[in-house]
């Protein structure tokens, strides 16, 4: 398999020191001494490449001169792909560093922060794309002009300092993508040299779906599993005409979303794994979502060997609606381990997505906080796996990434393809109950 250039561009240890600035007078305005501070950090004119990140900026007391004295903070990772290391080889990539003092976000479209100054950072990306790690800074930098964290009447200028690591590294991943959506039977092809690879697409896989009664018939359906066989227990074709709006029907019972199965086979014809929902996505009590509290489930499989006793659980993924400002998808994924008799999980995802937008399903320990804090990570290494997810009402061809490391064979490379379908189907069956799925997710009830 060809592997994709990706470079992963690393800002760790952020830590802030402010000099001593009077308060003003009158207590009005912005004081950088005792609002927190933040950071926002981008790529000079590659927006596309990296969207811009914000970090929070502890504080440094004023005899501070090392790193030791920083609160701990989550590393701020930027990936840049096969595309945007080429463009960024090129010509020489910028890393901008803007420092602000107050709360982050607008007010009446206003921000309420204060900007103190910027450092920019020389990033030599072609070199990490080339295989070295490329530590392009490693200590203290003033922020800005002289005087930019000083009130109009300090006598003496005085800079603010930021310290931080700053380390451009390879992290090559193996880019793979639906060539419909996962509901439909595609096949998924493996994406040679990145999105922009001169190479052509090669089939890998193909993918199969299925609802309803039929699931109970599937090929992906192992004998082993009870949970996988009691979801293959269908709904008929008469409940979608007896719903009240809220997902429930006139007899008081609530819909259920169940059954669904998609297998993902070899080019030879044999299932290597699966993605089985094995708890039905249904709405909580009075409302037509499914809530946090009683979320809907995948269990993703993985073919060991030849035939049915072959398979074996590999994580599980749960899902629902978030409530909030902000309507979104929300999930968590856990490794299973057969352990005697106890099943033993280990969390390593955690997060949501924009039901409007979409957005990036991720297993990554840098964007995994529970990671950060030192539990025990199951993954050797950095970057782990990504999934693009289309928001509602749109065509959705996920595009998957695996990190080289990771990957031993194409069984390796299946089950995260398989969690990447149900991730996607995940935002249909989240859907709210007052709302029609399409006609190739209700097979049970078009028979």
């Amino acid at each position: 398999m060809d592997p994709c250039a990706f470079v992963r561009l690393t800002v760790d240890q952020l830590l802030l020191k402010i000099p001593a600035v009077p308060r003003p007078s009158s207590g009005a305005g912005v004081h950088p001494s005792t609002s927190p501070c933040f950071c926002t950090l981008s790529l000079q004119d590659h927006p596309a490449s990296s969207p811009p990140r914000t970090a929070l900026l502890p504080l440094a007391g004023a005899s501070a001169s090392g790193a030791g004295a920083a609160a701990h903070t989550d590393p701020v990772v930027l990936s840049l792909d096969a595309e945007a290391v080429r463009r960024l080889s090129a010509r020489p990539a910028e890393l901008v560093v803007s420092v602000h003092a107050g709360q982050t976000g607008t007010s009446c479209g206003v921000s309420a922060a204060r900007a103190l100054g910027r450092v920019r950072v020389p990033v030599d990306v072609a070199r990490a794309a080339a295989g070295e790690t490329v530590v392009a800074r490693d200590g203290w930098v003033d922020v800005g002009k002289p005087g930019s964290a000083s009130s109009p009447s300090t006598a003496a200028p005085a800079r603010a300092r930021i310290h931080m690591v700053v380390r451009a590294e390879p992290d090559p991943r193996y880019v793979f993508q639906f060539g419909g959506e996962p509901e439909c039977g595609p096949v998924v092809y493996q994406v040679p040299g990145g999105a922009a690879g001169g190479g052509q697409r090669q089939p890998v896989f193909t993918c199969r779906f299925s609802a309803g009664r039929r699931a109970s018939r599937s090929r992906s359906l192992t004998p082993q599993s009870s949970m996988t066989r009691s979801a293959s227990r269908r709904l008929r074709s008469w409940l979608s005409s007896t719903l009240h709006g809220d997902g429930r029907r006139r007899d008081g019972s609530r819909e259920q979303r169940k059954g669904w199965t998609v297998t993902i086979h070899d080019l030879s014809g044999s299932p290597v794994a699966a993605a089985s929902m094995v708890t039905p996505f249904v709405p909580s009590p009075g409302s037509g979502r499914v809530s946090r509290a009683n979320p809907g489930s995948w269990l993703i499989l993985q073919a060991t060997g030849a035939g049915p006793s072959s398979w074996k659980p590999w994580a599980r993924l749960e899902a629902w609606r978030e409530r909030g400002p902000v309507d979104a998808l929300g999930y968590r994924l856990e490794l299973v381990f057969d352990s005697g008799p106890h099943e033993c999980a280990v969390p390593i995802a955690e997060s949501s997505i924009s039901t409007r937008r979409g957005g990036q399903f991720v297993i990554d320990p840098a964007t995994f906080p529970e990671a950060a804090a030192g539990a025990a990570w199951p993954f050797a290494g950095g970057f782990v796996m990504g999934s693009t997810v289309e928001g509602e009402g749109r065509a959705s061809r996920p595009t998957v990434q695996v990190g080289v490391q990771h990957v031993t064979c194409m069984g390796d490379v299946a089950v995260f393809v398989a969690l990447s379908a149900a991730v996607d189907l995940c935002m249909d069956a989240c859907k709210l109950f007052s709302q029609r799925l399409r006609k190739e997710l209700c097979q049970d009830q078009d028979e």
